[in-house]
């Protein structure tokens, strides 16, 4: 790397330190190339490590456990009052991210990876200006994630008007929060707040929670977490606020809310605007998302944007799978973003987990046959007190081919991986069904409904004999 005075040139320039970027740098660096990593924040993770993915999981596991101990008494074991130290579990919480972020600073470090804090702007195809300096490069990586969406008339203000940032900081327990938009960062928040006390109300637009999921699926969720007292309204918008009143308008009715706080998740917007992109052939579409093709590479071949930044889904792991995509590209290997299989995981109470087609968009494509087997029969779910939901194998109907797989229920997050595997590797009916699955297990569920789908399942009545 050849650094000058107010000029550094490198191989390789990584815009943006979350799981696409740092990926995207350390196999840069792993594959010879020298790479600096230019990051906003002066530690990396980006918005995954430090406001989404990881504190939310850490407060759901810690809203699950403070749950499942005021629900013990169903099994016979007698506990007294529990409370929680807010204050020890955001540090707790914290911890988790100093952690990973020190290892990941470590990790660029031993890869010799240079870091460089600031904002990067395209001056020309070639070179970045981030404050005073400026990089030159041959290869640029556009990882710039994405940020969070604002209601005009709820704008963020950090104390009653909060993000998801801002709820994932909160010191105290609101007494009453309202959440406007049902998607999952609503209705993962939502529901760990109402776990630890809280009187939750989900406000979204559409006319059921989660839209663009199948109503077998959200009906699940939405029934639990009516039975913890969480009112949702659909097909209902927020219509102004009034001296600390929400008003939510439902089928031509009003009705007005006074919460603690409100939770605005209406979804995200790509960080591209200010990136100098118009001093590139770089191209973007009306929403601002990068285009990119199956390597990654914009139009312009020497720039590859990866992540966020070029549209749905909008997943950490895809992200990452990219950024090792953008890399190898780059050091000249045949590699390409070609999976089948990439899966989308929503951490509510119960977990769903999809892969591969849905139902109804199988049904378009394919004469398809499903099979569902309901966790009410699994031995395992109701030794833990988990009955609810189902896992789902959608296939095709000639072929047998597994096309898609979803999964409502217990630990979802973790079983859809075998089903990932299933499809990435072109699977069949009879690959999965005759794969012996260790007993008592969830994964035993994956077997189930991979014969229900043929009509063989034994622990489900299907009232017809298999093939």
């Amino acid at each position: 790397m050849v650094m000058g005075e107010l000029a550094e040139k490198t191989q390789v320039v990584v815009i943006g330190g979350g799981p696409g970027g740092y990926v995207a740098a350390i196999r840069a660096a792993q594959l010879g190339k020298d790479v600096i990593l230019i990051e906003k924040e002066n530690k990396l993770g980006g918005m995954c490590l430090h406001h989404g993915c990881i504190p939310s999981k850490a407060l759901i596991h810690a809203s699950n456990f403070f749950y499942s101990i005021r629900q013990a008494g169903i099994v016979g074991i007698k506990t007294g009052k529990v409370s929680i130290d807010t204050k020890k579990l955001q540090s707790w919480k914290e911890g988790i991210i100093t952690h990973l972020a020190d290892n990941l600073s470590k990790l660029c470090t031993l890869n010799k990876v240079e870091r460089l804090q600031g904002e990067a702007e395209f001056g020309d195809s070639h070179t970045l200006r981030v404050g005073g300096e400026v990089v030159s490069f041959e290869y640029a990586i556009i990882a710039t994630g994405s940020r969070l969406n604002e209601l005009p008339a709820l704008p963020h203000d950090g104390k009653f008007i909060l993000s998801a940032k801002d709820v994932l900081a909160l010191q105290s327990i609101p007494k009453e929060l309202l959440v406007v938009g049902g998607g999952y960062i609503g209705l993962e928040l939502g529901t760990v707040f109402a776990k630890m006390g809280s009187k939750v109300v989900v406000v979204e637009l559409q006319e059921q929670l989660l839209p663009g999921y199948e109503p077998d699926i959200v009906a699940v969720v939405q029934e639990q977490m009516e039975k913890m007292g969480i009112i949702v309204l659909t097909n209902a918008s927020v219509g102004k606020m009034v001296k600390g009143k929400i008003i939510v308008k439902q089928n031509g009715k009003t009705q007005s809310f006074t919460p603690s706080c409100v939770l605005v998740a209406v979804g995200s917007t790509p960080n591209t605007k200010i990136l100098g992109l118009e001093n590139t052939k770089v191209k973007m579409d009306e929403k601002g998302y990068i285009i990119v093709n199956e390597k990654m590479q914009t139009d312009e071949p020497t720039i590859f944007a990866i992540g966020d930044c070029t549209g749905a889904p909008m997943l950490a792991h895809k992200a990452s799978r990219q950024g090792k995509v953008a890399a190898e590209v780059i050091a000249g290997l045949p590699s390409a973003f070609d999976n089948l299989a990439c899966p989308a995981v929503i951490f509510t109470d119960p977990e769903i987990a999809t892969v591969g087609l849905s139902e109804k968009e199988a049904r378009q494509q394919y004469d398809v046959r499903t099979g569902k087997f309901p966790f009410k029969n699994s031995a395992r779910a109701m030794t833990l007190n988990e009955e609810d939901g189902f896992v789902k194998i959608i296939a095709d109907a000639k072929t047998e081919q597994i096309l898609g797989v979803t999964i409502v229920g217990i630990n979802a997050s973790e079983l859809i991986s075998e089903a990932c595997l299933a499809i990435e590797m072109g699977a069949f009916l009879e690959d999965l069904a005759d794969t012996i699955h260790q007993h008592p297990t969830l994964s035993e569920s994956l077997m189930e409904a991979a014969e229900a789908v043929r009509g063989t399942a034994i622990h489900l009545f299907q009232g017809k004999n298999g093939p």
